[in-house]
């Protein structure tokens, strides 16, 4: 199991980054929370990570801190409740919010991520009462903004669909964004749109 990883970051294509670790770069699947938190291109960055191994795949998820990556492994313990899903949960809200709409049996809000349907919420809200503890500070060294040209517009759209969410909705979610807006910020606001909505 690789549980952490230190090294260079040299690609952010959200949500996946690729970190240099003495030679070996590591693709890596990240939240928007920890991708928002990464330094620039070119600096060292730490992630905790967990693997996931298919027939198919080696699969690492990065998480900016330890509680990060243990709500992601409760979400994924849930009955259709699988990696993707619980990265796109993670990207739409952070584990102290995810623990707070369980706590608070807020359907309308869990349900509000593509994957999740009314009984899905129901069942992360069932199942993962009591093994959520808010107050985790996520955290990534380095936190520099991550700048986008205007055509790199598309690069917030991308990410929006790699987290499940279809053409439709991810266009309607960019479309009020800033022509200036950086990739980060842009799907940062693009997520808010979508949990509005």
């Amino acid at each position: 199991m690789i549980g952490r990883l230190t090294g260079t970051l040299l690609e952010k294509l959200p949500p996946q980054i690729t970190v240099d670790v003495n030679g070996v770069g590591y693709d890596v699947d990240v939240t928007m929370t920890t991708f928002y938190q990464l330094p620039a291109l070119g600096q060292k960055t730490t992630l905790f990570t967990h693997l996931v191994v298919r027939e198919d795949a080696h699969l690492l998820y990065g998480f900016g801190s330890r509680d990060e990556r243990e709500t992601f492994r409760q979400l994924i313990k849930i009955t259709g409740v699988g990696a993707k899903i619980a990265l796109a949960i993670l990207s739409g809200m952070t584990a102290d919010e995810l623990a707070i709409a369980v706590a608070s049996e807020d359907i309308k809000r869990l349900s509000s991520v593509p994957g999740i349907g009314k009984k899905t919420a129901e069942r992360l809200v069932l199942e993962l009462r009591g093994k959520l503890a808010t107050g985790g500070n996520l955290t990534v060294p380095g936190g520099l903004p991550f700048a986008a040209t205007p055509d790199e517009k598309s690069d917030i759209v991308n990410a929006l669909l790699a987290l499940g969410y279809n053409e439709k909705e991810a266009a309607a979610a960019t479309k009020g964004l800033p022509a200036d807006v950086t990739v980060s910020d842009g799907v940062r606001l693009a997520l808010k749109n979508l949990m509005k909505g």
